[in-house]
């Protein structure tokens, strides 16, 4: 009875104080109808409060998320099923779910009656705009009377996990640079697209033998290549994000940080599919490996809580890649750096790895005055040529650009070939 008398409603706690005040009045007025009034309105909320504060169900819910795992922007539904496991059936019964910002307003339902064992479903959809892992519930049951006087609280502990992560966008087929890098016996690749010259070949790095520099397939590609002396039998590939904060601009979901972030999401998993043994490497210190079954759920629910450091910097990103660095193909998501900081990631250059780094210019996601803008763009320009000057193959990145369109960039193709051309030049030279 307690419990149910601290469970009047606005409206129950209203009753009783106009019985009163009709029991106040009736015995000023010394009218004994007014005083039935009185007794009338002062009953029906005490009979709500013992009804709802007596009454003891069990119930059992379960909630189900299909899909638990969506990508930005994308929908979810939530089906709750509750049941009532006593034999007396139940009032009126709301039930809320809660939920964070993030997933939009707390749903509200409400149910009737629940018969003896008689079970129930109800559905809503959740929407995330941003991503992230969101815990979905607990329940809040509130068990009211059928004149809304009294309501009474029950929740359910059990929470669900509903995770939210980048958007994935399919990428064009792209012979990527360094692809056939790599050894191990786990299965052959086949990898002879234009002949068996081409299957025998691969891109000139700095202090090959230039005797074996392979003219045919060089004409062909529009980049030197050499000629293998072994057949390799794996791919791997590395997938390095910058989580610098000062290196992003912006806020919110459209931030230069969260287009790299989606842009390391399609690209992983667009290399997983062609077969690569993957790894992610963050500058928060995450080493990500994606090479076995199941990697993809691993590496998407890694990148959807990954957030910008203020800690992190280019010395000790470089330092985590090379601990297991294996050769293959390196492909870096940076923001703004410097000079400075485009030289340190020479290092990454280390056992014949082929690097390819997305630059993002992250100041042309700021409204900047005409002359910040120019400096910011001649230091961007100044960065990616010490990147081109360290053996990276860089892909500069503009507010709006869009990763299906630069893609192609990361491939075999003209950029870069004038400098390795002079670099070829540089060790003749030294070779006579």
């Amino acid at each position: 009875m307690r419990a149910g008398l601290r469970g009047l409603t606005t409206r129950g706690r209203s009753f009783l104080a106009a019985a009163v005040a009709a029991a106040l009045s009736a015995g000023i007025l010394g009218e004994k109808d007014l005083l039935r009034v009185a007794v009338l309105l002062a009953i029906l909320p005490l009979l709500a409060a013992a009804y709802v504060g007596r009454s003891r169900y069990k119930l059992a819910c379960n909630r189900s998320l299909d899909p638990h795992r969506v990508p930005v922007g994308a929908n979810s539904r939530v089906v709750l099923r509750l049941q009532n496991l006593s034999r007396l059936p139940t009032g009126t019964l709301l039930l809320e779910d809660r939920l964070p910002y993030a997933l939009g307003s707390r749903p509200r339902v409400v149910l009737e009656r629940l018969g003896a064992h008689q079970a129930s479903s109800v559905a809503y959809t959740v929407r995330a705009d941003v991503r992230g892992r969101y815990d979905v519930g607990p329940l809040v049951v509130r068990m009211t009377d059928p004149f809304g006087l009294c309501e009474l609280t029950r929740s359910f502990p059990s929470t669900d996990h509903l995770t939210v992560i980048p958007q994935v966008t399919p990428l064009p087929s792209v012979r990527l640079p360094g692809e056939y890098a790599g050894s191990g016996d786990s299965r052959a690749r086949s990898v002879a697209v234009h002949g068996e010259d081409d299957a025998a070949t691969r891109e000139y790095r700095r202090g090959d033998d230039l005797r074996r520099v392979h003219w045919k397939s060089t004409a062909r590609t529009g980049e030197l290549m050499v000629r293998r002396e072994e057949q390799p039998w794996e791919s791997r590939a590395t997938v390095v994000l910058d989580t610098r904060a000062y290196g992003h601009r912006g806020e919110g979901p459209t931030a230069s940080f969260e287009w790299s972030v989606s842009a390391a999401a399609s690209i992983a998993v667009h290399l997983r599919q062609a077969g690569y043994k993957l790894r992610l490497v963050t500058g928060s210190g995450a080493d990500v490996d994606a090479s076995e079954a199941g990697g993809d759920g691993a590496l998407l629910d890694h990148l959807a809580e990954v957030r910008l450091d203020q800690r992190a910097e280019v010395t000790g990103l470089v330092q985590r890649v090379r601990q297991r660095a294996d050769g293959g193909l390196i492909i870096g998501l940076f923001g703004t750096v410097s000079v400075a900081e485009a030289e340190l990631l020479a290092g990454l250059r280390g056992n014949g790895a082929t690097c390819v780094g997305f630059l993002l210019n992250s100041s042309t996601w700021l409204s900047l005055p005409e002359k910040a803008r120019a400096e910011a763009e001649h230091a961007h320009a100044a960065a990616v040529l010490a990147m081109l000057q360290s053996g990276w193959r860089v892909v500069g990145v503009d507010h709006g650009g869009q990763l299906p369109a630069l893609w192609p960039q990361a491939g075999r193709g003209a950029q870069g070939f004038a400098l390795r051309a002079a670099l070829a030049e540089t060790v003749a030279g030294g070779v006579r």
